[in-house]
């Protein structure tokens, strides 16, 4: 009678405690219907009753991977078998998940993720379900926080699962296996044990089989312990991501496509690396390269550039430049009628002027004696090798040399465009200077002026 009396205890304990969870977070609403991912395990199947007791609409999905013959079967005909004495619709699908790991190159594991949450997506979308409930409780977020870890992920991988990420709910992150293990055995369910979770041949598996129960035999409470640091130091990351906005709000500016950041703001900021690469981290580049990127700047060399897949970054005398790699750019031609010059995110007026007029002397702007042009003009990219009278000048000069005496920095420079007539001759480095050849003057009739909007 007392062991009854303690069951049904336990059992109403366990309830309180997941419908208060999913109260507090607001995690769930009774005015919808969700979808939960069951593998037939005692995670989803233990999360299949409370969701029940709670009152929560629901419907079930299970991916059949195929993986295990006989077995992955069984799991797909307990999992419809559970749903039928639950009430709840089912969805199954059956995957070839090792070809599609072939086909994209990844591992089983990975090949396996992608399918199922793909395939969520779109129950989700079809049947208008509230979300994607999974059964992540808190051994599998100490798993993944140790995971990330030996990949050297960084304060973000303290951070471990969140309890709602998009489409997917966490509801179970506070309970732990040993938690759901006795909450089953005392209502005497059943579930499906997977053969293959037994096996340490994965990272999490060893983990899980290995790693734990060492740390756990050392010391029978380190799983909290663990959990309480993990919580602390995720706390002091949000504090640090609160400084590093502040920091980056202060530091990093942006001109046209180009972003740049002071060098000067680094200097006696302790964590500067991590500030670097915090920065630079959504553009591909790894911490390797920050440290090298710093060291560089310390040391006080100018002009060195650090490549990602899409970014380059250039070490300037004062400046961190961060822009896109050099991008093609496919020839522009001109006509003698056109009225209007766009290109990238640029957009000129090109206008006609007749008569004495007042120059334009800056630099994004260019005005030009349009009798002395050969048409079609042409817009490209500059060459090693161009040559052109600057403004001014008598003499001619490599382009190179004169973007190199304007300290133009390279992640600039590799991107200048010219103007040329149809005769080849650079009439016009864009946004630099005009050609001396060209320039207007006293006998100029009429004007082509090229005003940036």
């Amino acid at each position: 009678m007392n062991d009854k009396i303690n069951q049904k205890w336990y059992f109403w304990i366990m309830l309180d405690q997941f419908i208060s969870h999913i109260r507090t977070k607001n995690l769930l609403d009774a005015h919808k219907r969700y979808l939960l991912a069951m593998s037939g395990g005692i995670d989803s199947v233990a999360l299949a009753w409370l969701l029940k007791k709670a009152g929560v609409s629901f419907c079930v999905a299970h991916c059949n991977f195929g993986l295990r013959g006989l077995e992955s079967d069984g799991d797909e005909q307990f999992v419809r078998s559970l749903a039928k004495a639950h009430g709840v619709e089912v969805f199954v699908e059956r995957f070839d998940t090792k070809a599609y790991a072939v086909s994209k190159g990844v591992s089983t594991q990975m090949a396996a993720r992608d399918l199922r949450y793909a395939w969520f997506a779109k129950l989700v979308h079809k049947h208008r379900f509230g979300g994607v409930v999974v059964a992540h409780h808190a051994d599998d977020q100490l798993e993944t926080v140790l995971l990330n870890l030996m990949r050297g992920t960084g304060i973000e991988g303290i951070y471990g699962m969140a309890e709602i990420r998009e489409q997917v709910i966490r509801p179970l992150l506070p309970f732990s296996r040993e938690q759901l293990t006795e909450f089953m055995a005392r209502e005497n369910l059943t579930w499906r044990e997977d053969s293959s979770n037994s096996q340490s041949d994965y990272k999490r598996n060893f983990i899980r089989n290995e790693v734990l129960p060492l740390m756990k035999g050392y010391d029978s409470g380190v799983g909290e312990k663990l959990k309480m640091s993990f919580e602390r130091m995720k706390d002091t990351g949000k504090a640090f991501f609160y400084l590093y906005d502040e920091w980056k709000k202060k530091a990093v500016g942006q001109e046209g496509k180009l972003l740049y950041m002071e060098k000067s703001s680094l200097e006696n900021v302790p964590g500067r690396s991590s500030l670097l690469y915090y920065w630079l981290r959504d553009y591909g580049f790894n911490p390797v390269q920050v440290d090298d990127m710093l060291a560089v700047m310390w040391s006080g060399e100018v002009g060195q550039q650090f490549v990602s897949t899409d970014y380059l970054v250039n070490i300037d005398r004062e400046y961190l430049l961060l822009g896109r790699r050099q991008e093609a750019f496919a020839e522009l031609e001109f006509a003698k009628t056109d009225v209007a010059l766009s290109f990238e995110d640029k957009e000129y007026d090109v206008l006609i002027l007749q008569g004495e007029t007042a120059l334009d002397v800056r630099k994004e702007n260019a005005m030009l004696d349009r009798e002395t042009m050969v048409f079609p003009l042409t817009l490209r990219k500059w060459q090693e090798g161009d040559r052109f009278r600057p403004l001014g000048m008598k003499k001619f000069k490599k382009i190179s040399d004169f973007l190199i005496d304007l300290k133009v920095p390279i992640i600039v420079k590799n991107n200048v465009k010219v103007l040329t007539d149809a005769e080849g001759n650079v009439i016009w480095v864009v946004g630099y200077r005009v050609d001396d050849r060209f320039k207007v003057t006293s006998t100029t009739k009429k004007v082509m002026y090229f005003k940036l909007k």
